[in-house]
C-alpha cells in the first residue's frame, strides 16, 4: 500500500533498532516488538502509557516502519488522534464520512497516538468506539497511546474505556539517568 494511506507518514529514523531500551521502557519495546512481528496474534488492543517525551510515538512509528518493511501487503494507518478528529470532522463538512470509514476501518493494524486529547470531544469519542469494534471484530490490531492508563481516562465514555483493557495495557516510566545518557 503506499504511503498516501496514511494521514501521517511515520518517521522512517523510529525504529526498533535504534530505540534506546531501558528499565523503564523494557517491556513496552517488547509488547511492541513482538505485535510488529505478529500482528493482532500477540497483544490486542496494546495500550501504552506513560509521560510526554519518554518514546511512545517512537515505539508506535516503529511498528509502522516494522510492518512496512516484512509485511508490505497489510494496510497500517498512524494517525494522532487530533488527525483522526480533523479528518473526522472534514469529512462529515465534506459529506464523504464513507471515505473517512474506509480509510480507518478498512485496515489490518490501526496506530493512535495520544488518545488522550479525545477529552471533550464526544462525537469522535463515539466514532472511535465504533471504529475500534469494527477493526477489533475483524481481528485487525489496535495500539493506542496515552498519557494515563485507561483506567484514568474517565473523561472517555465507559464502554471506551472498557475497550482499552481488552488486550495489553503497558507503563512507560521516566528512563533511568544511564538510559538518558544512552539517548543523548
Amino acid at each position: 500500500n503506499s504511503s498516501a494511506d496514511l494521514p501521517h507518514l511515520p518517521n522512517p529514523r523510529y525504529t526498533f533498532n535504534n530505540f534506546v531500551i531501558g528499565t523503564a521502557n523494557h517491556f513496552a519495546h517488547a509488547s511492541a516488538l513482538k505485535v510488529a512481528e505478529l500482528p493482532a496474534q500477540a497483544y490486542n488492543p496494546l495500550f501504552i502509557h506513560g509521560p510526554c517525551g519518554i518514546g511512545k510515538t517512537h515505539l508506535l512509528q516503529a511498528i509502522a516502519n516494522y510492518v512496512r518493511s516484512y509485511s508490505p501487503n497489510l494496510k497500517v494507518v498512524y494517525s494522532t488522534i487530533e488527525s483522526f478528529t480533523s479528518n473526522f470532522v472534514n469529512s462529515i463538512r465534506a459529506g464523504n464520512i464513507n471515505t473517512f470509514k474506509n480509510h480507518y476501518r478498512k485496515t489490518d493494524i490501526l496506530l493512535i497516538d495520544d488518545i488522550h486529547f479525545l477529552e471533550g470531544k464526544e462525537r469522535t469519542q463515539e466514532e472511535f468506539f465504533h471504529t475500534f469494534n469494527t477493526l477489533y471484530e475483524m481481528g485487525s490490531q489496535l495500539v493506542i497511546t496515552s498519557d494515563r492508563s485507561p483506567d484514568k481516562l474517565s473523561y472517555l465514555h465507559n464502554r471506551l474505556q472498557s475497550r482499552f483493557e481488552y488486550g495489553l495495557s503497558v507503563e512507560m516510566g521516566v528512563p533511568d539517568y544511564p538510559t538518558r545518557l544512552s539517548v543523548l
